[in-house]
């Protein structure tokens, strides 16, 4: 807000019926931010590629938040009163002078100082965003500035905030009656529907602007191309009532005409591949409709061979009363590299990364798309200071794309992967092998059936001393190696409506993942594999900043005949997108590591009785179930607090008869809060959980395991000792993991 008078507002202190804000246009239209594909693009970046750029985001504004000390005295306090209706803070956000927060030593704070010129604007301010809120009898009644100190002062404001203006009566259908008399009944319905303005409501300019502009798009948007909406608002201060008179000129109602393409010179991409993806968004002869245009700009986008595209409606023919759509794009390089590298850090588990990623938009034409990359790094388990298990890790990928494969909304995608990895019960070499077909009919869904073959060499080493028994990894062979082999047929679907894949605050997102391996496609293991997900997200104020978020994910492995099930395809919960109230894994059905030594000399290490807490490693399970309950707000425009309670369930056999029980003894619970800084690649993410002891302690596949007596925090209260329980009964929920997990991470948990 700018500290001068409104103009309309001065006539209204001259004149008991005042005009407010006098026929301003709609025709402006304010940007919609970047396109859903813009988003994914953004959300499929590497997590540690998106973490090096927000520590440069950081240390630039640590840098940028420097500041000349200005002459004035620091302001200690800003207090302003007799905000009854209005929230001191929201007046606090619209004024220049601010008072030194209490996080001053905070890199990106710091002192706030008095300027005598700009409190007098600010006082202005107060009374125009208290006009603009429908409060024309508002007014300062006394501003005092007390000193401090020789350097400091405390500012105190004292409104008076009198009665607001109403709304006099609801919008006159009347001002419909221009529309074509065979849609007139159904098309003035629904652009008058549920308006932000009603009889009645408190009188507000930012409701007024977007009652404006809300009635233009819905008109736009049944074909009214040419539609213009504009008005005055005369206000009474003697009857405190706002007297609204709307004026609206819709124009003829057009349909789309034919498609025009603005390319480059030489463009590499023809023009007809362009149009081709146009017409899965609009046919000509369809009514005109904004949403169309926006969804042609996406389907081209995705094309992810251009770096602008802009779809927009050409000059309307008004003899034929049609619209051409004209398209305009730039070609972006068909070649890129990115490079980056960053650090994982869990209580299980830490790593140092490179990774790197090259991709040709155009392979031999047609705009094949293929892309080379990779991941090379160094692992220790459980952390660098604790060596138990540590070594170099990698995945390289290739991936080639055909779009259009058969027909358009068809691309046909494989991929070839090796890899070399460190998990807390094996290492393993790997290759994977994939290839499928992507069905995306509607910009928000996408179907992906695919043939899927991974061969792995698992060892289950984890340290000199220790071995996990190869049955536990799903072996057949005894040996301290064996082979895995995985073929299987895959149909992975997702319908996604967030706003926001990234930092979601309304919509919701519905996957289901559904594995068939073995029988007549051999393998090592036949086997039902299913893993449905269920996210939904609604924000519960007007502001958006207060956001409801939930979560279910639910899965089941169902081996033939009840065989052995591979530890690759079994399931695994705890960490920071999973359920909080464990580490990374940690929950999970767990095979201990007994100390071992050779006692007879005979080279062979025999296992000694238990005289002290075992380490143990997670070896996965056969049933998922997780659930997460998340309160988000939004504190200031970088900072945000949230609330959760997670579940989690990971059972040792599949959801049957006989399997584990929903709110049963192996279901865990926790409640915690975290801390969000929100970076333009997505918040930084602080969260600490404390699990509930409501159950059993985990099942633990060595006998005569003994449990700890407590768990604690963080190792703080944690005991165990040599007569303690052996049964999973007899001990605290979870145990042996502690009672609280602390995660970072970059992202919101789902």
């Amino acid at each position: 807000m700018t500290g001068e008078r409104h103009p309309t507002l001065a006539a209204a202190r001259r004149s008991r019926n005042a005009t407010l804000s006098p026929r301003l246009s709609c025709k402006e239209r304010v940007s919609r931010g970047p396109s859903g594909y813009e988003r994914s693009v953004a959300a499929a970046l590497p997590r540690t590629l998106r973490l090096a750029t927000a520590a440069a985001l950081l240390l630039a504004a640590s840098c940028a938040t420097t500041q000349e000390r200005p002459p004035g005295p620091k302001v200690n306090d800003l207090d302003i009163r007799g905000t009854d209706d209005i929230s001191e803070g929201d007046i606090k956000d619209r004024i220049l002078t601010s008072e030194t927060p209490w996080w001053g030593f905070w890199p990106f704070g710091g002192p706030r100082y008095f300027d005598a010129n700009a409190w007098q604007a600010d006082l202005r301010r107060i009374q125009r965003y208290y006009q603009a809120q429908g409060y024309y009898e508002a007014e300062v009644v006394s501003a005092e500035v007390k000193q401090q100190g020789t350097n400091a002062v405390s500012l105190q404001v004292d409104v008076k905030e009198g009665e607001p203006t109403r709304v006099a009566a609801d919008i006159d259908p009347a001002v419909l009656d221009g529309l074509p008399p065979e849609f007139r009944d159904e098309h003035r319905a629904r652009v008058l529907a549920d308006l932000p303005l009603k009889k009645g409501d408190i009188f507000r300019e930012a409701a007024w602007e977007e009652t404006k502009a809300l009635i233009e798009d819905r008109l736009h948007e049944l074909g009214y191309a040419e539609a213009e909406v504009g008005g005055e608002v005369r206000v009474d201060l003697a009857t405190r009532e706002a007297i609204i008179e709307l004026k609206i000129n819709p124009g003829l109602r057009y349909r789309f005409g034919n498609t025009f393409v603005a390319t480059d010179a030489n463009p590499q991409v023809p023009p007809r591949r362009i149009i081709e993806q146009v017409q899965g968004a609009i046919q000509k002869g369809d009514w005109y409709s904004e949403t169309r245009l926006a969804e042609a700009q996406a389907r081209v986008f995705r094309m992810g061979v251009f770096g602008a595209v802009k779809v927009n409606r050409g000059a309307p023919d008004r003899e034929s009363g049609t619209v051409p759509v004209v398209v305009d794009v730039r070609e972006a390089p068909f070649r890129s590299v990115r490079l980056g590298a960053g650090v994982g850090v869990d209580a299980a588990r830490q790593e140092v990364r490179a990774l790197g990623e090259w991709t040709h938009r155009n392979f031999q034409g047609g705009l094949r798309r293929f892309t080379v990359r990779g991941r090379a790094g160094y692992a220790f388990i459980p952390n660098i200071l604790n060596r138990d298990k540590a070594g170099p890790v990698f995945e390289v990928t290739t991936e080639f794309e055909q779009p259009r494969f058969l027909f358009r909304d068809l691309r046909l995608q494989t991929s070839l992967t090796a890899e070399r990895g460190l998990e807390q019960a094996y290492d393993f070499w790997g290759g994977r092998l994939q290839a499928g077909v992507i069905w995306q009919p509607h910009p928000n869904l996408s179907i992906f059936p695919s043939y899927n073959l991974q061969i792995y060499r698992l060892t289950g080493r984890v340290s000199a001393d220790a071995r996990v028994p190869p049955i536990v990894l799903g072996c057949t062979s005894t040996s301290g190696q064996c082979y895995t082999a995985l073929s299987f047929v895959e149909v992975a679907a997702a319908w996604d409506r967030r706003d926001d894949p990234i930092a979601p605050r309304e919509g919701y997102y519905l996957a289901m993942s559904v594995q068939k391996g073995g029988g007549p496609l051999f393998g090592g293991y036949e086997y039902v594999r299913l893993l449905p997900d269920v996210r939904y997200f609604q924000p519960l104020d007007a502001d958006r900043r207060l956001i409801l978020a939930v979560k279910v994910r639910m899965g089941t492995l169902n081996p033939a005949n009840n065989s052995p099930t591979s530890i690759v395809t079994r399931f695994f919960s705890g960490g920071a997108t999973a359920m909080r109230g464990f580490n990374g894994q940690r929950l999970s059905p767990l095979t201990a590591l007994p100390t071992q030594v050779d006692e007879d000399g005979d080279g062979i290490p025999e296992a000694v009785t238990q005289n002290a807490q075992w380490d143990t490693v997670p070896v996965g399970g056969n049933s998922l179930f997780e659930s997460a309950l998340e309160l988000r707000y939004q504190l200031t425009d970088s900072l945000m607090v949230a609330a959760f309670y997670d579940s989690g369930l990971v059972g040792i056999t599949n959801f049957s008869a006989k399997g584990p029980r929903l709110f049963g003894p192996d279901h865990y619970h926790a409640l915690g809060m975290g801390l969000r800084y929100l970076t333009v690649v997505g918040p930084i993410r602080l969260d600490i959980a404390r699990r509930l002891n409501i159950g059993r302690g985990l099942p633990v596949t060595t006998p005569g395991y003994i449990y700890p007596d407590s768990g604690g925090c963080f190792g703080l209260g944690s005991s165990w000792r040599i007569n303690g329980p052996r049964t999973r009964g007899a001990t605290y929920a979870g145990a042996p993991e502690g009672l609280c997990a602390l995660h970072l991470s970059i992202g919101e948990a789902f």
